[in-house]
């Protein structure tokens, strides 16, 4: 008897990949969707981190959004600059260096309608410089570098000639942020800030800096 001859076995069924999304989560684009497109160190700020920060921000602010003009530096998604715009920011300027990121913050830009915001495309420690050469000024940052890449001691300075005496810096890092001693000794580059607010979801930590205004003080005081 002739032996039958096996079958090839079939393929695994390749699953097509969803693609990852987050969601703006208060104001005029609440629950409109952002996709986050694969790309080596994008880390979209989770919706519930979101929740707390803005909620905090909120309370900062005293809700006063069509007073704030905002800085999103490595906006990736925009997460953080359209929430800020959706709930009324005066101005947005978001700032991208991966093209297919910052492709899709302008087709985002676009079917939001999205005038206040503002895209640069660059690398963010250069155009900091760029804008503190200018003497630019905003009231509100958002700081989410990626991880790894010492980002927080070259930017920082930059960033406390940028905001406004009264502003707040959103910061995220691999690490937990401290100004006064109590969970590690405070490197030189954050003398210039104050921890306001901070929190940890998972191995990120994020916070709430203001410029501490009796370093500057004191720096005036011996010119």
């Amino acid at each position: 008897m002739k032996a039958q001859a096996k079958k090839p076995a079939k393929p695994p069924v390749a699953h097509k990949r969803v693609p990852h999304q987050v969601r703006i989560i208060g104001g005029v684009w609440k629950r409109s969707v952002l996709s986050v497109i694969d790309a080596e160190g994008l880390r979209p700020t989770p919706d519930r981190v979101r929740e707390t920060v803005f909620n905090w921000l909120g309370h900062l602010i005293d809700g006063r959004w069509p007073a704030l003009t905002c800085l999103d530096l490595f906006a990736g998604t925009g997460a953080l600059g359209f929430e800020a715009a959706s709930r009324g920011a005066a101005s947005v300027t978001m700032v991208e260096y991966h093209t297919p990121a910052f492709r899709q913050l302008d087709q985002v830009k676009e079917k939001l309608n999205a005038n206040q915001v503002n895209l640069l495309r660059g690398d963010a420690l250069t155009i900091v410089q760029s804008m503190v050469a200018r003497q630019q000024q905003y009231d509100l940052i958002f700081l989410d570098p990626p991880f790894d890449q010492a980002y927080l001691p070259k930017i920082l300075p930059y960033c406390a000639k940028l905001l406004s005496a009264q502003g707040l810096l959103y910061v995220e890092a691999e690490h937990v942020l401290s100004t006064d001693g109590s969970a590690q000794e405070s490197p030189e580059w954050l003398a210039d800030w104050k921890v306001i607010r901070a929190d940890q979801a998972g191995s990120v930590y994020f916070h709430i800096l203001q410029r501490n205004i009796m370093t500057h003080e004191a720096l005036g005081n011996q010119a």
